[in-house]
């Protein structure tokens, strides 16, 4: 694959220890769903730990990569950022603004800063309505455009992700899969927004369409000064587009730091499983498989100690008693391990 690198608000408090930099901060987010209880008779409740504990900051206009395997609690916690659900406990500041504290109107004036393109372009459209409406429909919403206006807006962003004005008035089983993904990200382009959650925006394209959208994001990036929460399983797209990359597992962020460390230096176990399983055509390039064994764990039920433990093939005692915190030695670069600490 080729790739090209590359109101009630203003009333809200203001975070004091948000960094100048950071745009989205999140400071030990939970979210717990429920999940029944343990028996017919039983009065124990049991919930689905599907965000434990997250912290991590975004600055304005980079991309952090969030790569996980399916359950590991990625989607969550992007929606949990963008507060389409509500958190069990924990926060999340947006330039500042605690969204906690934010009321319904505020919250709404704040959608438009905030935009979510979703993973599958096949169901995130609506099948009844035309590009027109569908692109449109933000401006509507929050008033940004009527009439003669409201369609130029639309035809320049449809132009920006590389559609012409024709496509104004067709529905969107008349386009390809790529053809839709552009349609939804013009669609979250819309309203102007300053951060966009990807959610696997490719990962339903093919290969060489994966790069064309990887690419559109970049020159839509630079263009825009736009900061990007990228989530992802395919750590090769991720290496692309990020500059700093999160790993998740279980709920929690195991590994952080910026692109070029988590590629050379990787320290976390699962990390290192991650990476050995990307496939190359490089002979030169000779990386042992690493096979974790079983399954993850359930969310309803996690292990004690590092939740990694019962797959990790570097296991210690202490891993299985005491939770390693992720923190780093230079800052940069962060790790939960007992083990393989941040150097």
């Amino acid at each position: 694959m080729s790739l090209v690198s590359g109101s009630d608000q203003a009333s809200a408090p203001i975070a004091e220890s948000a960094t100048a930099a950071a745009l989205i901060r999140v400071e030990n987010l939970w979210k717990e769903f429920p999940a029944g209880s343990e028996g017919l008779l039983s009065r124990t409740r049991l919930t689905v730990k599907a965000v434990a504990g997250v912290s991590l900051d975004i600055q304005r206009g980079e991309t952090l990569g969030l790569v996980g395997e399916s359950g590991s609690g990625k989607s969550t916690l992007g929606r949990l950022i963008l507060r389409l659900i509500e958190p069990t406990r924990g926060s999340v500041w947006f330039d500042g603004r605690d969204l906690s504290t934010l009321s319904r109107a505020g919250l709404r004036a704040l959608r438009r800063e905030m935009q979510l393109v979703f993973q599958d372009p096949y169901s995130s459209l609506n099948p009844r309505m035309k590009v027109r409406a569908i692109v449109g429909e933000g401006l509507e919403i929050h008033q940004l455009a009527r009439g003669p206006e409201k369609e130029a807006r639309i035809v320049q962003l449809l132009e920006m992700v590389g559609m012409g004005a024709d496509a104004m008035n067709r529905y969107p089983h008349e386009f390809s899969g790529g053809q839709r993904q552009r349609i939804g990200i013009a669609r979250a382009l819309a309203v102007n927004p300053r951060f966009v959650v990807l959610d696997e925006p490719v990962s339903a394209l093919d290969v060489s369409i994966q790069a064309q959208i990887i690419n559109l994001l970049q020159d839509l990036q630079e263009k825009l000064n736009l900061t990007y929460l990228f989530i992802a399983h395919d750590l090769r797209v991720v290496e692309h587009i990020s500059r700093r990359v999160a790993i998740m597992y279980l709920g929690k962020i195991v590994e952080i730091a910026p692109r070029e460390e988590i590629y050379a230096n990787p320290r976390h176990p699962y990390t290192r499983a991650l990476l050995s399983a990307i496939p190359t055509i490089d002979q030169k390039v000779k990386s042992e498989r690493i096979k974790l064994p079983g399954e993850m764990p359930s969310p309803v039920n996690p292990p004690s100690g590092c939740s990694f433990h019962p797959r990790c093939p570097y296991a210690e005692e202490r891993c299985k008693i005491t939770e390693p915190k992720l923190e780093g030695a230079r800052g940069t670069h962060k790790v939960a391990c007992h083990v393989f600490p941040a150097q």
